[in-house]
């Protein structure tokens, strides 16, 4: 028996099908109705008041019973497929990734994936990886073991494949972040080590069933790559390619980034050559490297992130209120939040949820609301 398509996420999904609607304009639309469904449901008035909201868009979105047709088409073929559907607002999105402005609105996923695990280290480097390049991959992956991070990467060939077969090997989960629809394995020759990813970690895409094959989504994908690392290795690189967008992004996302130093003839050593040189990568000599930037230990105690303690300060006094409420109270419904913080119900929703994009409350159902424990990320 099928299961219930949920209402949030039917709108949440139709909502990200209207063309020329990006993660920006998504992310206002949430912020400023509460969620997708209300937002449907906005006068047109109301609707064009949201920054970004242009003329073009009101047209487009008179067309809500088609991308709700559609939405319940996909996740449909999605659940045929064994694939999951996470939407910005879900807790299980990836918390790394959301931070950044460029982070996608849906993302889906196969196997037992774990999108929000204590620690990850993105490996990735050329798809003309060298028996130097290979033999550097396996050894990261196995010296890094005992901290047990889960290791991401590309599934593409060369280092990336190496990164999440020796993952495999010592135990570790692994995520591949594809540039292809979550139901297209490329290249094709991977499909059997993606299955065994998909036991214990698995596969993520920003690209729904049947969306078209296109080359520019593949240096699109390496943004997703390091968002969801807290460290990013580049293990071999030419002087241009995949490996240094991932790099360039993550030092735009103030990622530590870590350069496997290579012979400075070596062709594919030029570009993590490069990366030392110029200091927007250090210089990886061990695990310790990555271990000492995070105070990693091997106590099983650890592998959690550490808790974030919070500096009032930090916030204005409405969300401050809000959140001295939370911690007071197991869970508050919006009513009765309304009353104690004496906010006006339409400025609190604005709230709540700019404070669990951050992270620090979650909605439960009923429209109720719960402090949530908020960790490094």
């Amino acid at each position: 028996m099928e299961k219930p398509i949920g209402e949030d996420l039917l709108y949440a999904v139709a909502l990200s099908l209207v063309p020329q609607l990006g993660p920006g304009i998504y992310k206002n639309i949430i912020s400023y109705s509460g969620s997708a469904k209300r937002f449907f449901e906005l006068p047109r008035g109301k609707a064009s008041r949201i920054p970004g909201i242009g003329p073009k868009l009101l047209v487009q979105l008179q067309a809500k019973d088609t991308f709700l047709r559609q939405a319940e088409v996909l996740l449909e073929e999605a659940e045929k497929e064994a694939v999951s559907v996470v939407t910005y607002l879900d807790p299980a999105f990836p918390q790394r990734l959301k931070a950044f402005p460029d982070a996608p609105i849906l993302l889906f996923t196969r196997g037992n994936v774990n999108l929000n695990p204590g620690r990850t280290v993105g490996l990735v480097g050329t798809r003309n990886a060298t028996a130097y390049g290979r033999a550097m991959t396996s050894k990261i992956v196995e010296d890094l073991a005992p901290y047990q991070p889960t290791i991401v990467s590309g599934l593409a060939y060369g280092i990336d494949i190496e990164a999440h077969r020796a993952a495999l090997q010592h135990g570790l989960p692994t995520i591949g972040v594809l540039g292809t629809p979550i139901n297209k394995i490329y290249p094709a020759h991977h499909g059997q080590t993606a299955k065994s990813m998909m036991e214990t970690g698995g596969l993520v895409s920003e690209y729904r069933i049947g969306s078209p094959l296109n080359a520019s989504n593949f240096p699109q994908r390496n943004r997703i790559i390091a968002g969801l690392s807290d460290a990013v290795v580049i293990v071999e690189a030419a002087k241009k390619g995949g490996a240094l967008i991932t790099a360039e992004i993550a030092y735009s996302y103030n990622k530590e980034i870590f350069a496997v130093p290579g012979n400075l003839q070596a062709t594919y050593s030029e570009g993590c050559n490069n990366l030392i040189r110029t200091m927007k990568a250090a210089i990886y000599m061990g695990p310790q490297d990555i271990a000492g930037a995070f105070s990693w230990t091997t106590n099983a105690e650890d592998l959690q992130p550490p808790i974030v303690h919070l500096n009032w300060d930090d916030f204005e006094p409405m969300e401050r209120a809000i959140l001295q409420i939370l911690t007071e109270e197991k869970e508050v419904d919006i009513d009765q939040l309304s009353w104690k913080s004496q906010i006006p119900i339409p400025l609190l929703a604005s709230k709540l949820l700019n404070l669990e994009f951050q992270g620090l409350l979650k909605s439960l159902p009923g429209k109720k609301y719960q402090r949530t424990t908020p960790r490094n990320r």
